[in-house]
């Protein structure tokens, strides 16, 4: 189990720029970070997945890296990091850093000796075409046109599946690889505990074959170095094609992928009130052999591209009726409490859902405290708005005049800082951060729902989302009533034979139920978390 730590790890995803300015410039760094570990081990946190913190012309928010083996210096220098490295796994936190590897800046050295010598060996370093036709300008991820920028420098096209100055490295290249290696070694060496696989299902453009073959090097490599380090992917593909990116013999290739299937369909049972799409992509998710992230929000917008058109519309309607609230035509710019009209009940109704959900869960900084978004700003930056620490000038975040903020504040409305913010929240023992709390501690100490199998378990109510999760003779079972009506539900336990219940978490206080075969009452939008011994 030591070497599984990430089966029962409760992630918490955050962004320099917008967490914690430290030295009073305006933007967030690791002086400022480290000074805010606390808050994250009190808050039960024990595994950071940082975003990018490497130079960077920031065209993409740092995703446009031009150096891989040091750090910005807005963000602090090598020692700043160490000691972030050190000070967090004294308290027992591991940091898990994001590897851009689909591309690069157009301002790295790679690309700039790529498109300056054709006979360089760099020139193989990213994909380049003299000719291109109408077929291959497929449509680009994050901006108009096709996937081929032409370079008047090097007289050709290259590829670039994101923002033009992002040219698309070759993966295909055996010495591309042993780059990646040795970035991946670096950061390893300073202590990092592995890494998240940035758009993992398009790093490799001529076969599925040779990219499958280059995560199971990459799994290798990371292996030798440090047996207990792992590596998340970013794969938003069918459900029949994820197995592939774990490995089919003894998950060979990622330790851990996100749920994207699961997440777009817990919106669209809670916009239907209708536990059928969340049981169904568990059905199916079910079959694959490897570990789930789960997560409800992340810093870019909610992807419902899988979903069907007329699904889509549906989410639409309940979660983003108005055309500035969506994105990129199958996203949603919001954060969570804004979509969900800030419901505590239905709020605290679909983070349980997915704390529950088989695999482990990740949150968004902020998400503890329930922030909100800021429409007014362009694109993604609407979610990108810098932690509210407490009710003090610029929310505590920095000492810097707002103006030189790098990312903006929010400071009026609903969701103002002096109305949402860590400190308040700390104060107030009914606070949407000490519920959260809660929650993170009873799921570490429910080692069935990290370690145990799922099954279904069906139920009379169609709202109903039911469940168990199995690990040696003990069960945790799980009931979600997705609807605004208060029900009773009748379980079939199937081939299982609970012993007695005893309530872990709920959204009140019940009258206790003694035996699974006992009809079982749920409020509107409520949730009940039942420990169970299993009788042979």
């Amino acid at each position: 189990m030591k070497d599984q730590w990430y089966h029962t790890a409760i992630l918490y995803s955050l962004d320099l720029e917008t967490y914690m300015d430290g030295n009073g410039d305006g933007i967030g760094d690791f002086g400022g970070l480290t000074s805010k570990l606390d808050h994250l081990s009190g808050l039960g946190i024990n595994c950071i997945w940082l975003r990018p913190f490497f130079p960077s012309p920031l065209v993409d928010d740092g995703y446009d890296v031009k150096d891989y083996f040091t750090i910005d210096p807005r963000f602090g220098n090598p020692g700043d990091f160490v000691d972030f490295i050190i000070k967090s796994g004294a308290l027992g936190i591991r940091v898990i850093i994001d590897l851009v590897i689909n591309h690069t800046s157009n301002q790295h050295e790679w690309f700039l000796k790529s498109r300056s010598d054709k006979n360089s060996r760099y020139r193989d370093y990213y994909i380049w075409k003299e000719e291109i036709t109408d077929e291959d300008q497929e449509e680009n991820m994050l901006e108009e046109g096709g996937i081929w920028n032409w370079d008047d420098e090097a007289g050709a096209y290259y590829m670039h599946h994101f923002l033009k100055e992002q040219p698309d490295l070759n993966i295909g290249n055996p010495d591309v690889r042993r780059e990646i290696k040795k970035i991946m070694g670096f950061w390893l060496q300073l202590g990092v505990s592995g890494f998240r696989i940035d758009a993992a299902h398009i790093i490799v453009h001529e076969s599925k074959d040779e990219l499958y073959d280059f995560l199971g090097d990459i799994r290798e490599f990371v292996n030798r170095r440090n047996h207990e380090a792992v590596l998340l992917a970013e794969a938003n593909v069918e459900p029949e094609d994820l197995n592939k990116f774990f490995g089919e013999q003894s998950q060979s290739r990622m330790h851990m992928l996100f749920n994207f299937y699961t997440n777009k369909n817990m919106f669209l049972a809670l916009a239907r009130e209708d536990a059928g799409p969340l049981r169904e992509s568990l059905g199916k998710t079910q079959k694959i052999n490897g570990q789930w992230v789960n997560f409800l929000r992340t810093h870019d917008e909610l992807n419902l591209e899988m979903l069907s058109d007329d699904e889509r519309q549906e989410v639409f309607r309940a979660f983003a009726p108005d055309e500035d609230m969506k994105i990129f035509g199958h996203g949603i710019r919001r954060r969570l409490p804004p979509m969900l009209d800030c419901n505590r009940q239905k709020m605290e109704l679909i983070y349980t859902m997915m704390f529950s959900l088989p695999g482990l869960p990740l949150i968004n900084y902020g998400e503890e405290i329930a922030m909100g978004d800021d429409l007014s700003l362009k694109g993604r930056e609407s979610v990108r708005t810098v932690m509210q620490w407490d009710d003090q000038e610029n929310a505590g975040f920095s000492s810097a005049p707002e103006s030189e903020f790098a990312h903006a504040l929010i400071d009026s409305g609903k969701y103002d800082y002096r109305k949402v913010n860590v400190s308040m929240q700390q104060k107030d023992p009914g606070s949407f951060m000490n519920w959260m709390e809660r929650l993170i501690s009873t799921r570490k100490h429910s080692p069935q729902l990290g370690f145990g199998e799922c099954f279904l378990l069906e139920n009379n109510q169609g709202s109903v989302h039911s469940f168990c999760n199995l690990w040696g003779s003990e069960a945790i079972v799980v009931l979600i009533n997705l609807k605004g009506e208060d029900c009773r539900v009748k379980i079939d336990q199937g081939k299982h034979k609970f012993g007695s219940l005893s309530e872990l978490f709920s959204n009140t206080d019940y009258q206790s139920v003694e035996d699974i075969k006992n009809d079982i009452e749920l409020t509107a939008f409520g949730y009940r978390w039942f420990k169970s011994d299993i009788k042979k």
